[in-house]
């Protein structure tokens, strides 16, 4: 079946929400739409009716009719399980069938909708499935969040070395027999002070005026009483970057678990006016007895062109994958040529790619309930000592060997005030007792040392080792998706270009 088009409208035509599926004209979905009440017949049983081009296929809900407009070549069997699976979707996020409440809830049926159906056709998906696709998190929401973190460390950093600079400054000022100048001396110019001081614990401030400006353009301070003074003795440099760290702001410590802005980095500017980021995610989770309980991977491919003479190009994959992995091109994507050649171009050649835009042309999204493709796996094994506690042993084990996985990190949660006891480790270890965590991490897990353990006791009920944290980083496709290649549309030349791939665990746990 080809799907044009869903729609919730009431009796009378009005539309309330509408979603297009194919590439057409707004005024021609409208004509389609205001045509639709017109063509309604009353005193027949029926519920579809069909013009010389589509068909439109309706059901009745209260007020409302749930309507779909296919081509009349589509099957209209198929057409009428796709219709009842929509008219089961719009309860689910509207608690009436009021037009008030439909458009109220808009967007989670849009949403909904494009689970349901992609690039015209029916996707093979349940109304549960829908639900979870509908709730899961905004891939691009993290990735943002990443970036905003990574700038907020950046300017802690920065701001410490200013910090220690100053105290350098102040004490070679203070051996050579000079006063230090203060806050709007005449020192550093009438218009050149800084702005006061936070107080201890205000760090999102600080984090906030070091992103947005330099340390040496701050502003002068306005009449404070409560500004931090560098000639003063109980809250000079030091002792407010201590009382940062007293915050929790450790920079060396290690974190319960690495952050993706930590692993997974944005792509830089491309150095040759073309770079390809190929990025996945896996979401898993497996039982504490055995047993893979869900696994989800997410991939995307995005294409950024700096340069406006290569905006015509097509890239060049190769695809190892065995195991089924169903990949989709973006709707501006010409299909055909990817499913013949392996190649991603837009449909129109004369087209240029979009300039200094992150462009996602391919993604893809693997479910699967087989224990053989996890990449890595753990088994936590604690047991009852006789002793008021027990004995844990941990054990990783890299079920692909062609894989290298890097920055591994197991996190074990703990009872508050347990100091576990080591016995054995393969790898480094880490009791965080603020956030009552055991941090077991590898560097590298590769063919070379692709098993190892972890053995340590601890007052605890078996239990309270759960639910374990496992993240890792790999700078190869899950799905062994390559970027060979890219070539300009016009003669097949192949260009430069730099490309990066990233495949991290989004959420790991053993429950």
């Amino acid at each position: 079946m080809v799907l044009i088009a869903a729609a919730v409208c009431t009796k009378s035509g009005k539309t309330i929400v509408s979603r297009q599926f194919v590439e057409m004209t707004k005024a021609r979905i409208e004509g389609l739409l205001s045509a639709f009440p017109k063509l309604m017949s009353t005193g027949k049983q029926h519920t579809f009716v069909e013009t010389e081009s589509v068909r439109y296929v309706y059901q009745p809900l209260e007020k409302l009719y749930m309507l779909l407009i296919t081509t009349k070549a589509s099957n209209i069997l198929e057409d009428l399980e796709t219709l009842r699976l929509f008219s089961r979707v719009i309860p689910e996020y509207c608690r009436s069938m009021e037009e008030s409440e439909i458009a109220d809830n808009a967007f989670n049926l849009i949403f909904a909708f494009d689970e349901i159906v992609a690039l015209g056709y029916r996707e093979s998906v349940n109304l549960a499935q829908i639900r979870t696709f509908v709730e899961m998190d905004s891939h691009e929401e993290k990735v943002y969040q990443a970036v905003r973190q990574t700038q907020e460390r950046e300017a802690k950093n920065k701001m410490r070395e200013k910090a220690k600079e100053l105290q350098r400054q102040r004490m070679e000022i203070a051996k050579k027999g000079m006063k230090g100048p203060a806050f709007g001396s005449s020192g550093f110019g009438s218009n050149a002070g800084y702005s006061p001081a936070p107080v201890v614990g205000d760090s999102a401030s600080i984090v906030a005026e070091f992103t947005k400006t330099n340390f040496s353009s701050i502003q002068k301070p306005t009449t404070s009483t409560k500004a931090m003074k560098l000639g003063s003795k109980s809250r000079d440099v030091e002792s407010f970057v201590d009382q940062l760290k007293s915050e929790g702001e450790k920079v060396t410590a290690p974190t319960m678990k690495p952050t993706i802005s930590a692993k997974a980095p944005t792509s830089s500017e491309p150095t040759e006016g073309i770079h390809l980021r190929l990025e996945e995610r896996l979401l898993l989770r497996v039982g504490r007895d055995g047993g893979l309980q869900s696994m989800e991977l997410h991939g995307l491919v995005t294409l950024r062109i700096s340069d406006e003479k290569w905006g015509r190009i097509r890239v060049q994959l190769e695809n190892k994958d065995a195991r089924g992995i169903q990949l989709q091109t973006h709707p501006n994507v010409d299909k055909e040529l990817f499913k013949s050649k392996g190649q991603v171009g837009l449909k129109n050649p004369s087209k240029p790619f979009p300039l200094h835009t992150d462009v996602g042309v391919l993604k893809w999204r693997f479910q699967t309930q087989d224990e053989s493709c996890i990449p890595l796996s753990i088994n936590c094994w604690p047991s009852e000592n006789g002793q008021g506690g027990c004995d844990v042993n941990i054990e990783y084990e890299l079920e692909h060997e062609d894989m290298e996985l890097n920055d591994v990190c197991i996190t074990i949660p703990l009872p508050m005030g347990t100091t576990p006891i080591v016995n054995e480790c393969d790898g480094e270890y880490n009791h965080d007792s603020r956030k009552n965590v055991l941090m077991w991490t590898l560097p590298i897990i590769d063919y070379s040392n692709k098993s190892g353990s972890l053995e340590f006791s601890a007052t605890a009920l078996p239990g309270d080792f759960f639910p374990v944290q496992v993240y890792f980083v790999s700078k190869r496709s899950y799905a062994d998706l390559k970027i060979t290649e890219v070539l300009l549309v016009d003669d097949d030349t192949p260009v430069k270009y730099t490309a990066d791939a990233i495949f991290f665990t989004d959420k790991y746990e053993i429950v």
